[in-house]
Formats: structure tokens, sequence, C-alpha cells
């Protein structure tokens, strides 16, 4: 088999920074809509940040939602259509800050559709702040000295603060850092969209990504930083699978 754009990618050419993890996530999740569910009606949720043009990649509907409420748009789009498969796209100042309320109560709830959630670290788009997920000692244009837990608490590790949640049927947090990594994200999420298809329950995936422009790195650099400082705060691993006794 040739190596060849997924069809339900559009031709449009994305507006992402050179060597930003979104496109890699983008080609994966067209790679499973193409092998899975071609016959299947898709609706994705797009988030306010980085990836709020993601509507323009793909050749499915998608629903544009305020800042933070994506988890509680694809609550109402999966009710409304049950047999669609739904899921939202969202960054970790999105999801894991402004809309933190909204994605645990939906998680709550137990609301059949799947979360893919990029955690670069940063508040990208409006400049690199800190953001929720900012690891201790990382600096960003507002903590230049390095997040200090002491000053500014400690980052948030959404993944593990929703695995005891009853509603909640599956969880992993992977990485896009090499090869190895890719290939494990492509089957979580894969793994999820099977979960939220047999009716299991919420399911979110936590993607570690990079963003070279705002951590001021070559985008080898910054794979490199994910393995070397990241996964030493967010390890990496499927957390629930409630149907496969996990």
């Amino acid at each position: 088999m040739g190596f060849k754009r997924p069809e339900c990618l559009t031709k449009e050419s994305m507006h992402y920074c050179p060597g930003c993890g979104h496109g890699i996530i983008h080609r994966l999740i067209a790679e499973i809509i193409d092998e899975d569910y071609k016959e299947s009606k898709i609706i994705g949720v797009a988030p306010v940040g980085c990836a709020v043009f993601i509507y323009d990649y793909f050749n499915f509907d998608f629903v544009a939602a305020a800042h933070g409420r994506a988890t509680a748009a694809a609550t109402g789009v999966k009710r409304s259509i049950p047999d669609a498969l739904v899921f939202s796209y969202q960054g970790d100042g999105d999801i894991a800050a402004i809309g933190t309320s909204e994605v645990i109560h939906a998680a709550t709830r137990g609301e059949n559709f799947t979360a893919i959630f990029v955690n670069n670290g940063v508040y990208a788009m409006t400049g690199g702040q800190m953001a929720p997920t900012t690891i201790p000692g990382q600096v960003t244009v507002s903590s230049p000295y390095g997040r200090d837990p002491k000053k500014q608490g400690y980052h948030i590790k959404l993944c593990e603060m929703l695995v005891p949640l009853d509603g909640v049927a599956f969880v992993a947090r992977t990485s896009i850092h090499n090869l190895k990594n890719i290939e494990f994200t492509k089957k979580a999420i894969k793994r999820a969209f099977e979960v939220q298809m047999n009716n299991e329950g919420f399911s979110i995936i936590e993607v570690l990504s990079n963003c070279p422009t705002n951590w001021g790195l070559s985008p080898c650099e910054s794979m490199k930083r994910i393995e070397n400082e990241v996964l030493k705060y967010y390890s990496l691993g499927i957390f629930k699978d409630k149907g496969r006794g996990i």
C-alpha cells in the first residue's frame, strides 16, 4: 500500500506552525475514519485555540463551540444524533481551564462521545502563556522564571482526575514524539471510537504534543523535550478501559 492522503482530509493547506503536532493527530483521526467509519455519520466539535480551523481540514461535518464548551456542544450533538460518531477536539487551555467544568460533568454523566485533548503545555494561540498543564519549572511568557508550584500551583492531570468517575469508560494518555508513540496514539483513538460506538460511555484521549514556536525550539528539539522533560510529569498508558476490565 502506498502512502497517500486519507480520503476524509480535504486538500486545504493547514495553518499550523512548522513542526506542530496537530497535523499528525489530524492525520491519525483521518486514517481511522477511512479504515473503520467511511459509511458512518461523523461530527466533530471544533474548539477555540490553535485548532479552531480544524473544520477546514476534514470533509465531514463540524460544530464550532464557544471557548471551553466543546464537550457541552458534543453532548448536545450526540444526544440529538445518537448513531453518529461524535468527537470534540480541544487544547489544554480549552478543556483543562475554561472547560474544566464541562468535561467533568460530561464525563460524570457518562455522555457517549469521545474527547481528543491535545496537551502542549501552553496557551499557544495567544502567544505561549502558562496553561493549567504547564509543568513545574517550565518557562513561558507569563512565567519567565519557570512555573513555581509554591506561587502558581501544580499542573493539572486531567486524565487522572477523570478515571474515578463512574460514567467514564475509556481514558488514555499518549504522545506523538516518536513513531512508536504515534502508533500508540492511533490505537488509543481507534479504541475510544470503538468504545463510543459500543455505547459504553465517555471516552477521552490526552495526546502530549509539541509547540516548537512557543517553546522556542526546533521541531526535532521539541520532540526530544517531550521525551526528556514532559514525560517525567505525564505518564503514558491506558488508565481505564471499562469494557476490557482495566
